[in-house]
């Protein structure tokens, strides 16, 4: 079973030992591009690379051969709300897993040199992203959902906001987001509970937490914008479509999710048989819930011929009406269902999806969400759920639309 442990300076230690071949480490920081102010967006993702550059006892070559080199992985990811370094080895380099993680997280180097350097490499990954128009239109989306918000705002910064950045600012960051009351420490995998503990609080239980907690500025919300249509040079169009929601503490979360699924989850899903399968309109189209602390996006995305927008936009809307005015089937929830049960089941027998489920949850509800309870939120949704959840969620004043078209 997870175990939840509260050190005296408030870094919190989840201890999730299974039957494995293997350790996943992880620090979870609760550090985002929400955490910014704009003349700083993207100190957060910027952070991040600059951790893998060195510390001050490892290189970044180390740092690689020291995993890598005993067939391990290691990566990272930054969010609107949390910043993510991990790592998965085979079990019996758990004192390295945790080590190499802790020092990168408490020692990173920031060399003035490696700072310029990293900064254009985020520079040219901006540049990718915006040459896909996938990513686009989803950025775009959230962008005309969360108008003068910074959950619209692009998570990697942009020219703008990341050259007058310098080592000291990141520093002065660093020093003031990255504390203990911020961080959650993970371990899943064949480890002794005692022994991972102490190699985890050995490390990181003399931290002293920052003098004020730094929440997320508070912003208000803005009524989202209707559209935003570009053109790129391309041969298919991309479309985004999309509503605000609410956040991740709400009670209506699994119905959101069973909605989802029906909506536009795999294959058997409304929008997939309807849009593809009967109509051949797009190669692949699909939704998404997701949620932050205190909104969500529920999103649906689809690529289509240039000459079929309307169309395809049409005949989503058409299944959006459908599940707002019929209720949905008995057998087609109890399907649902077992779908996300099963789906979910099948993915926390991986370590590293153990580690993403207990960080996720601990962050977001401040204690431990146990797989059994997870399964059974789900199993406990009815059918009058899904109808109240969708008119919720698919509401007309919430709704924005994002479109990539050719030239």
């Amino acid at each position: 079973m997870a175990e939840l442990i509260k050190l005296s300076n408030s870094l919190r230690v989840v201890l999730v030992p299974c039957e494995a071949q293997s350790v996943a480490f992880g620090l979870f920081i609760k550090s985002g591009s929400r955490h910014e102010t704009d003349a700083m967006a993207g100190m957060s993702h910027f952070i991040e690379h600059m951790l893998f550059k060195g510390t001050k006892n490892r290189s970044q070559l180390e740092i690689t051969q020291s995993i890598e080199g005993r067939g391990g992985n290691f990566n990272a990811y930054t969010s609107e709300e949390v910043t993510a370094y991990f790592t998965h080895m085979p079990y019996e380099y758990l004192s390295e897993a945790v080590d190499i993680i802790c020092d990168m997280y408490l020692n990173a180097s920031i060399d003035a040199d490696d700072f310029r350097r990293e900064r254009d490499v985020i520079l040219e990954e901006i540049k990718m992203y915006a040459d896909e128009p996938d990513a686009v239109a989803m950025e775009n989306l959230q962008r005309a959902l969360f108008p003068r918000n910074r959950l619209g705002a692009p998570i990697a910064g942009s020219a703008e906001s990341l050259m007058p950045l310098t080592p000291n600012d990141m520093k002065a960051y660093i020093k003031g987001h990255y504390t203990p009351q911020d961080t959650v420490a993970v371990l899943v995998g064949a480890f002794d509970p005692q022994k991972g503990f102490d190699e985890i609080s050995k490390r990181l239980g003399h931290l002293k937490g920052a003098p004020e907690k730094l929440a997320p500025r508070k912003q208000k919300f803005f009524s989202p914008i209707d559209e935003i249509t570009v053109t790129k040079d391309i041969n298919q169009a991309q479309i985004a479509l999309g509503y605000r929601t609410f956040g991740f503490d709400d009670r209506r979360k699994y119905a959101a999710s069973v909605f989802d699924a029906i909506m536009g989850r795999g294959m058997s899903s409304r929008l997939f048989q309807e849009v593809r399968e009967k109509r051949g309109l797009s190669y692949d189209i699909g939704s998404r819930m997701q949620f932050f602390s205190d909104a969500g996006i529920w999103s649906v995305t689809a690529g289509v011929d240039p000459s079929k927008i309307d169309m395809a936009l049409s005949t989503v809307d058409a299944q959006l009406k459908r599940i707002l005015t019929k209720r949905v089937s008995a057998a087609e929830l109890k399907r649902t269902k077992e779908f996300l049960t099963g789906n979910f089941r099948l993915s926390h027998e991986r370590v590293q999806s153990k580690l993403f489920f207990y960080a996720q949850t601990v962050m977001a509800y401040g204690r431990v969400v146990s797989p059994e309870e997870q399964v059974d939120g789900v199993r406990s949704v009815t059918c009058k759920d899904v109808s109240e959840v969708a008119e919720a969620i698919l509401r007309p004043k919430m709704r924005s639309l994002s479109i990539v078209k050719p030239l």
